[in-house]
């Protein structure tokens, strides 16, 4: 529901970071003026029930198995860490709603009802329409009342957040210098000390093998596996074996016949010289005269609009292709773009049109008519529909007697084999605790064999589903219990585990030696890799350890030098050269510049909005009642 309310905010990444769980279903001045003893927080004079906490709990649980599905853990959504998130939650949406109800902040019937008529998804054709909005209403389970007083709750909030969000001032200097920081390249030389050039042949002795054994037991213990057979039921075997005839197909076709209709369809290039929709006058200004002398070269001299479109364009997926986008219909483009498309005739070219994306010239370079595509042209497509349907509905009826068989004759797999037409596969040796391959990634799937009925009574597994409609059914073949491998099978594997060990700390110690030298202006017999410009921007390819030793070193005199321990071994890393961000961006590096920006303003709005929330924090302290919090 909140997201009707969030799509609509220009802070909708701050709210969405705060605010997650849903609020009571009273006014806000109930709402802070309700106490109790049996609070689990107490942010202020506002108490945080039980009840309320534990409807919140639910709520979100019932959200992640929502986005989890089958494979939802149990454990994650009854951990302590996820009721310690849901409070903090709550304890955020409180705080705020208290300053809100403090500062006497309001929100009016009038601004609530212009809010709610102009949500898109409750439009049709263009006007509010009061059936689609009951349909939500009821959805959520609620009377137009709760409905409304829980909106005016969210928006009540967002006046609150407005005191920090709309607050935030970046400053042109600070967003410079961040996005100097950012392009800023360092020419970067590796060397590498690997383990193997300090590997010797010497053994490690016998006690230092049964030390390391000793020490580490835990490594060497077979955890508990089974093996076994199974069957499964998928959709996908029913829509195989369907059979469906050219009759069905041709009545399907004219049942539907205007689901196959195609609207007018053009394809369009574009030249997009970017600029954000809450930019500067002197900005919007700047962009709009460059538009303008490209279209002046387009229409003066006949210039290719392609070729300007590579050369100009700020728009990274079609720049290279000339500005080409393809074909589209109408509601695919944002609607000044569609309206300019829609009103020229082929092979024209547009004025500069203006978007949220910045100032466009476009060209229309085809159009397709609309038509109804004929059988012919959509038969497979009608014929796979076709066994969709089918199949769900077989697949439906079959699900409750596929258990009820594997249950009924759970001494045998192949009753339930014979009764739909199912090959009896084998596993592999499965541990509960190792990584395996699907359906057996299932958790529920995964308990079910590894349970006393599996394993002592061999009996085959409930019908579990796995996701992606399939059901599985199994039972235990063969059976491993946990084990501690004796040190004579293990003693070779540990000899090489000791050698390679001492070779990294070798290596390790004869890096941090050289860096050391290099560090005091000595010379090695290092061999260095070439230089390569390494920006943060686009490091992204190199490990953050990595990023970290490189970008952490003080660059007053070059070279510098950094050093990192890795798996390997040893990487030392040679600055040679720094290369400052010129500040001319074009093409894609432009359009990331101008992403970078709004990205640094993201960065200052939740730090100033995390402030806002300690200032609450101090201003309305909050107690937690952690014995009532912990799960009974």
């Amino acid at each position: 529901m909140f997201d009707l309310v969030r799509n609509n905010k220009k802070f909708i990444q701050i709210v969405l970071a705060l605010l997650v769980l849903p609020f009571a279903l009273w006014g806000v001045d109930s709402y802070v003026r309700t106490g109790g003893a049996g609070g689990v927080a107490k942010v202020g004079g506002s108490s945080i029930e039980l009840q309320e906490f534990q409807q919140s709990l639910r709520e979100q649980q019932e959200r992640l198995r929502t986005q989890l599905g089958a494979r939802a853990d149990h454990q994650l959504l009854d951990s302590d860490a996820l009721r310690q998130q849901v409070l903090q939650d709550m304890i955020n949406q409180r705080l705020l709603a208290v300053y809100a109800h403090e500062a006497k902040l309001r929100v009016s019937d009038e601004s609530l009802a212009s809010f709610i008529t102009s949500v898109p998804s409750l439009l049709e054709n263009g006007k509010f329409s009061r059936e689609r909005y009951q349909s939500l209403v009821a959805a959520q389970g609620m009377s137009i009342e709760m409905f409304e007083s829980r909106v005016k709750q969210d928006m009540l909030i967002q006046q609150a957040m407005m005191a920090a969000g709309n607050a935030t001032v970046t400053g042109k200097l600070p967003t410079e210098r961040w996005l100097s920081a950012q392009f800023e390249e360092l020419v970067v030389s590796e060397a590498v000390l690997r383990a193997e050039q300090f590997a010797t042949d010497s053994k490690p002795d016998a006690a230092a093998v049964k030390r390391y054994y000793e020490e580490n037991r835990a490594k060497f213990v077979k955890p508990e596996q089974v093996r076994v057979a199974y069957v499964t039921l998928n959709q996908d075997k029913f829509a195989s074996d369907a059979i469906i005839d050219d009759a069905a197909v041709k009545v399907f076709y004219q049942s539907n016949e205007a689901k196959y209709k195609q609207p007018e369809q053009r394809r369009a290039s574009h030249v997009l010289i970017r600029v954000d929709a809450q930019a500067t006058e002197a900005e919007v200004k700047v962009a709009k005269e460059k538009a303008e002398q490209i279209l002046v070269q387009i229409k003066g001299s006949g210039a290719d609009f392609a070729k300007l479109a590579k050369q100009y364009s700020q728009d990274p997926g079609s720049a290279e292709k000339g500005g080409d986008l393809g074909f589209f219909s109408r509601g695919m483009m944002v609607k000044p773009f569609e309206e300019a498309v829609f009103g020229l005739t082929e092979n024209q070219i547009s004025s500069v049109v203006r978007s949220d994306f910045g100032f466009h010239l476009i060209k229309l370079t085809g159009v397709r008519a609309e038509r109804t595509r004929p059988l012919e042209e959509v038969r497979a497509e009608i014929i796979a529909e076709m066994k969709r349907e089918l199949a769900t509905k077989q697949h439906a009826e079959a699900v409750e007697g596929f258990g009820n068989t594997v249950y009924e004759q759970s001494d045998s797999l192949q009753p339930v084999a014979e009764k739909y037409g199912l090959s009896i596969k084998e596993s592999d040796w499965l541990a509960q605790s190792g990584k395996v391959m699907p359906p057996f990634d299932h958790p529920k799937l995964m308990k079910a064999l590894f349970s006393e009925d599996a394993i002592k009574n061999k009996r085959n597994t409930e019908a579990i589903d796995v996701g992606g409609n399939t059901l599985v059914a199994a039972r235990v073949i063969d059976h491993r219990a946990a084990a501690t491998e004796p040190l004579e099978t293990v003693s070779g594997l540990i000899e090489k585990v000791l050698v390679r060990e001492a070779a990294v700390a070798k290596a390790a110690a004869s890096g941090k030696d050289k860096l050391a030298q290099l560090q005091k202006g000595e010379m090695t017999d290092l061999v260095w890799s070439l230089g390569r410009p390494i920006s943060r921007i686009q490091a992204s390819q190199i490990p953050a350890q990595a990023r970290q030793a490189i970008f952490g070193t003080a660059i007053n005199t070059l070279p510098a030098y950094a050093g990192l321990n890795v798996p390997v071994g040893y990487v030392l890393y040679r600055i040679e050269q720094v290369k400052p961000y010129a500040g001319t961006a074009t093409g894609e590096v432009a359009g990331l510049e101008q992403v970078l920006r709004q990205q640094y303003g993201q960065i200052v709005s939740q730090q100033e909005v995390s402030a806002w929330m300690t200032t609450l924090r101090q201003r309305y302290p909050v107690t937690i009642n952690t014995a009532l919090l912990e799960r009974k």
